[in-house]
């Protein structure tokens, strides 16, 4: 079975970039354009204690920033469609040497506001309508005041930022354009093509054998380039520390978590959490084992559904029906917006040649929320399109409620939106069946939630806590040193009854994630959230509703934290993820 090129893929089910440009060459305009207006702030710098001066200078921050937001985006997406198309490779070069031109350009301002008295823009605050909107953009910046450097020092840092993304672009063209894996021989002889969009179909398969030759092909290709990828992870480790010391951070962690005003004892109180469940997750496995009829349980026996007869595939049309119902509890306004964007060009739906794997949802300001899906017909691939719609509707919502300067929202609220979606679908079906098996097959499913949402990804969580901690130690990140953190964690969170492999030590080669710094923990507080907010939602609680859609209009207008305690969840709690895993726990005594 041959793979798709992109211009086998038929119109209507990619998504429409001519909303952002029409042609590669308006785009190419509005790039030199860019590259006229980017210097033009330079002209502010040593001037913005001057009300006027500084007020042109925003404006015109603004301004620079939005525009270069979506003349990234544009190449960025484009890239996405075929990471092999040199063409795009290069735009994408551009983009990111442009990136580096606009933050040096405006690395002077942060550091001069904060030589300004703090009373006088307090006063401007107050006095002049015209920085009302700044009140809490000022605010977030005082508060990290002591990790600002001088103007000299952040035009340094910045000019190095194209430089220090090299890890992971390597990471990427090398896992997403360059890997090959082996083709999947089935016993009666028939091919199955095995790639990263593949893969989770065929992890998933009945036939054992099927499974496991396409767990040892696709570790295979990364076992066989161990070092490199190791070489490459612990470039990033280490750059992640470089520039967390050079800010005056103690820790890469604390530099991470600075940025989005979360205190680290909700990083290591979710470890806590999760470490109290571990008993149930362990029994989770042994239901698996059983359940399966094995002897000894792999990881490529985790994700193979252990109900079986169950027909559980959706053609993308019936995949876009069940959102529609599914979601339907959030209300008209909502599924009508949903309706527009499934029809309208936000979603690239097939995999082909070269495209980057996953899914994700992405956007500028006031774009189109664009989502990027590998489907394939499976119910896991219905749960990832309401999933990225879930992101795209928080978009939109926030760019329709929010000025540019708040239209955003932080890493740490991102996945809370597209975990409501998911959940409030998952009980439309469990409250829609008469079939035993497939209502067992759904529970199934939500314990998998948790198993991928949350234990996978607090696991992940540790192994960059303890990787980053090894190298702050001066201790070498080597494949046998990382193979055996990660194998050790594996043990520690699976349990003793499942079988330690050298296939699943390498797996840290594959996440894309450990190259976003401390970035998967907010899957769990997000799901975590979600729990408790879709709860709260189903039960139609008094406000419940009218808060979770101010929650998506909210963007970064306040710190995550306060956002997400405004719509009802007070996540500086431990009980607040003990509460989501008491879920779990309910979900695997009903299997």
């Amino acid at each position: 079975m041959k793979e798709k090129s992109r211009s086998e893929i038929s119109k209507e089910f990619q998504w429409d970039l001519t909303k952002i440009f029409k042609t590669d060459g308006d785009w190419e305009t509005e790039y030199k354009n860019l590259e006229e207006i980017i210097p033009t702030i330079g002209a502010y710098k040593n001037t913005l204690s001057d009300t006027e001066n500084l007020h042109k200078c925003l404006t015109l921050l603004e301004e620079i920033s939005l525009r270069f937001e979506r003349n990234y985006l544009y190449v960025s997406l484009k890239h996405h469609e075929d990471t092999g198309n040199t063409v795009y490779q290069g735009l994408m070069d551009r983009g990111t040497k442009l990136a580096t031109k606009f933050s040096s350009s405006v690395s002077f301002i942060d550091s001069e506001l904060l030589s300004l008295d703090e009373n006088f823009i307090k006063t401007l605050i107050s006095t002049d309508d015209r920085f009302k909107k700044y009140a809490h953009y000022f605010d977030d910046l005082y508060r990290v005041k002591n990790h600002i450097l001088s103007p000299e020092m952040e035009e340094i840092l910045a000019r190095a930022s194209e430089m220090a993304e090299s890890a992971e672009n390597i990471f990427s063209s090398l896992n997403d354009a360059d890997m090959t894996f082996e083709s999947v021989i089935a016993k009666d002889g028939t091919e199955h093509l095995l790639t990263h969009g593949r893969y989770r179909v065929l992890i998933e398969h009945e036939d054992r054998d099927i499974r496991e030759k396409a767990y040892k092909n696709m570790f295979k290709s990364y076992i066989n380039l161990k070092n490199t990828f190791a070489t490459i992870y612990s470039s990033n480790v280490k750059k992640d520390l470089y520039f967390a010391q050079a800010k005056n951070y103690n820790s890469t962690m604390e530099a991470a978590l600075s940025a989005n005003n979360i205190p680290i004892d909700v990083y290591k109180n979710l470890i806590k959490a999760c470490e109290k469940y571990l008993p149930v997750m362990h029994k989770y496995v042994d239901i698996r084992k059983k359940r399966l009829g094995l002897d000894e349980i792999h990881f490529y026996d985790l994700y193979t559904p252990i109900v079986k007869d169950v027909d559980a595939k959706y053609t993308y049309e019936q995949g876009k029906e069940l959102i529609l119902e599914g979601l339907s509890v959030l209300g008209e306004d909502y599924i009508n917006t949903v309706k527009y964007g499934l029809s309208n060009g936000w979603i690239d739906v097939y995999e082909n040649k070269g495209k980057r794997s996953g899914a994700f949802s992405s956007g500028a300001y006031k774009t189109e929320p664009y989502i990027l899906l590998n489907y394939n017909d499976s119910l896991d691939n219905v749960f990832t399109l309401a999933h990225e719609m879930g992101h795209s509707m928080h978009s939109y919502n926030t760019w329709q409620t929010q000025d540019y300067i708040y239209g955003d929202y932080s890493i740490f609220v991102a996945e809370v939106a597209s975990t409501v979606n998911e959940i409030l679908l998952l009980h439309h079906l469990l409250d829609n069946t008469k079939d035993a098996k497939f209502e067992e097959y759904l529970i199934n499913h939500y314990v998998e939630q948790f198993r991928t949402t949350v234990f996978r990804q607090v696991m992940f969580a540790e192994f960059e806590m303890i990787t980053h901690e090894m190298n702050q130690n001066g201790e070498p990140l080597t494949v046998d040193s990382l193979c055996e953190v990660y194998g050790n964690l594996n043990r520690k969170y699976y349990g003793n009854d499942i079988v330690i492999d050298d296939e699943i030590k390498m797996e840290w080669a594959r996440i894309p994630h450990f190259y976003y710094r401390f970035y998967v923990y907010q899957y769990a507080t997000g799901f975590s959230a979600a729990v408790a907010l879709s709860e709260k939602i189903l039960n139609k609680e008094e406000n419940a509703l009218e808060n979770y859609l101010e929650f998506l209009k909210s963007g970064s207008s306040d710190y995550p934290i306060n956002v997400l305690k405004k719509a009802g969840v007070d996540m500086l709690k431990q009980e607040s993820a003990e509460k989501a895993l008491e879920v779990f726990k309910t979900f695997v005594d009903k299997l």
